[in-house]
């Protein structure tokens, strides 16, 4: 079973945690918003620009079937998608949460917890720098150039 499935809190009252949780743990900046089927949480916390991206669901078509192929009424599929919403802001909410007191403990860092959603000054994170590399490495079966380039060390 997914993390809050079946949770009546709405997505703005997740947003809202979202934005308490970056300023108790020290962030200096915070924003969201949204364009078509993306939503978007940024803060910045030790100088540094943390972006998380999700996709939404935004056709109640995708929920006509429930997950034992019954089929839905119009308005039950569009409840459906909207409860897959306030899931995804839920389990957002939990994750940075969880990031950040992680980070406060001592039990890890910044960068090493939130690296992949680490904005570099060119404005992409480094998980969109790295993960084509990282595809192209599994799919040849070798190191790819392009992470040598950012630090890796082929023996």
């Amino acid at each position: 079973m997914p993390y809050a499935e079946g949770t009546t809190v709405s997505p703005e009252s997740s947003q809202q945690e979202i934005a308490k949780v970056v300023r108790k743990y020290g962030a200096s900046g915070y924003v969201h918003g949204w364009q078509d089927d993306k939503a978007m949480v940024e803060f910045i916390a030790d100088a540094r620009r943390v972006r998380f991206v999700i996709t939404l669901p935004s056709d109640w078509r995708e929920f006509i079937l429930t997950p034992k192929k019954v089929r839905r009424t119009q308005v039950q599929a569009e409840s459906a998608m909207e409860a897959e919403v306030r899931r995804i802001w839920r389990a957002l909410a939990l994750v940075i949460k969880a990031k950040l007191e992680v980070v406060e403990s001592g039990i890890t860092t910044l960068e090493t917890e939130f690296m992949a959603n680490i904005v570099l000054p060119d404005g992409r994170t480094v998980a969109e720098h790295t993960l084509p590399a990282i595809r192209e490495s599994y799919d040849k079966g070798r190191v790819s150039g392009q992470l040598l380039a950012i630090g890796g060390r082929t023996e």
